[in-house]
């Protein structure tokens, strides 16, 4: 994978420079069909006054030294070119990380000027001087100057932007998690209060067996609740045992006006989803409708194939009965719920609402 950090290394800098020292000396590379000419012309023409046995000879040999001057000092220019980029390039890469450009184009513009007098001298004390003071010589480093400023300076905004998005991304990560935290919190002492009314009752009615199996129940629940900060995603296994036994007590408290119908492939068991998913969905069914003899609640949970994505989805719906009088709810189950999943899954729960039903969709992963 592509990342900032494999561009700017020490060797994909060298590379890079080799690859831009190839474009700065691109005119010298056009201008060897005619370089090469005329240094043999030249070189030939220096041969002239020998004496005749010796001139051939000399002429090869002049040509020869010629010829391999030119090739050594061209790929000297080269490699002088290519280190001198890779050089700005560390400097405005690795060394100026902030988006400061005046600094940035002050200190690259010195190192440049230091490799220009450096390549005058290297050229006059081999005698190679004939492009020391051209004005072709002094664009092509400042040609080089100014890419290394311009690649240094879009590198940097570009980690800044990128640190940016990170600490969003670690900021939005921290606020979801303190919401699941909120509800974890919202859930115990709810939850408690309307365990212990069913207990209540239990005991009133002096049912030894029902209340041994209510307390069992009970603290099978509590148990998975207390331990569910330490769990992110739990299989659909555990969070239907934990069903089983929240169930129970709903239905005590209810006295069987309030059922369930589980319908889940067994294939789909080991899939994952956030812990507590199903809690808020039963107790959002409970808190929002009317539960008597005439409105009893029956809710379906369900695997299906989902009609868009083809993956596998839980679906969770319950009969439409309302209160006469609106239940007094602070409404963060279900966006804690959605917010959860978010975090966690990286997907997103759906809701479809009839006259008659209220249906929610939880992917599987």
């Amino acid at each position: 994978m592509f990342t900032i950090k494999k561009f700017t290394s020490v060797q994909a800098l060298l590379l890079f420079g080799l690859l831009m020292g190839v474009f700065i000396i691109y005119p010298n590379i056009a201008q060897i069909p005619w370089d090469i000419p005329r240094h043999v012309q030249s070189a030939g023409e220096g041969g002239g006054a020998m004496q005749v046995p010796v001139h051939t000879m000399n002429i090869k040999h002049v040509c020869f030294e010629s010829l391999t001057g030119y090739w050594l000092f061209f790929v000297f220019r080269y490699l002088f070119f290519s280190i001198t980029i890779w050089v700005l390039l560390i400097i405005n890469i690795k060394k100026i990380k902030q988006p400061v450009f005046a600094r940035r184009i002050f200190l690259t513009a010195v190192v440049t000027a230091l490799a220009y007098g450096l390549y005058i001298l290297t050229s006059l004390s081999i005698k190679k001087h004939i492009d020391c003071f051209t004005i072709h010589l002094l664009f092509q480093f400042v040609v080089a100057c100014v890419l290394c400023v311009l690649i240094g300076y879009a590198t940097a905004l570009y980690s800044v932007q990128r640190e940016k998005e990170l600490e969003i991304e670690r900021l939005k990560r921290e606020t979801l998690q303190s919401r699941c935290d909120a509800l974890a919190n919202q859930i115990n002492p709810h939850f408690f209060f309307n365990s212990l009314n069913g207990l209540t009752y239990l005991v009133r009615s002096d049912d030894k067996e029902r209340t041994l199996e209510f307390v069992n129940k009970l603290s099978n629940v509590f148990r998975f609740i207390l331990q569910s900060d330490k769990k992110g995603l739990v299989t659909l296994s555990e969070e239907l045992n934990f069903l089983d036994s929240f169930r129970y007590l709903l239905e005590v408290r209810f006295a069987d006006k309030l059922t369930f119908d589980i319908r889940v492939d067994e294939s789909a068991t080991t899939m994952k989803l956030p812990v507590l998913s199903l809690l808020p969905l039963v107790d959002n069914a409970v808190v929002h409708n009317a539960i008597d003899s005439e409105h009893k609640i029956r809710m379906v949970i369900a695997t299906r194939s989902d009609s868009d994505s083809g993956e596998t989805v839980l679906t969770v719906s319950n009969p439409i009965y309302p209160k006469l009088e609106k239940p007094v709810t602070n409404g963060t189950g279900l966006t804690n719920l959605s917010a959860r999943y978010q975090l966690m899954v990286h997907k997103d729960i759906r809701i479809e609402k009839t006259d008659d039903t209220f249906t929610v969709i939880l992917p599987l992963s």
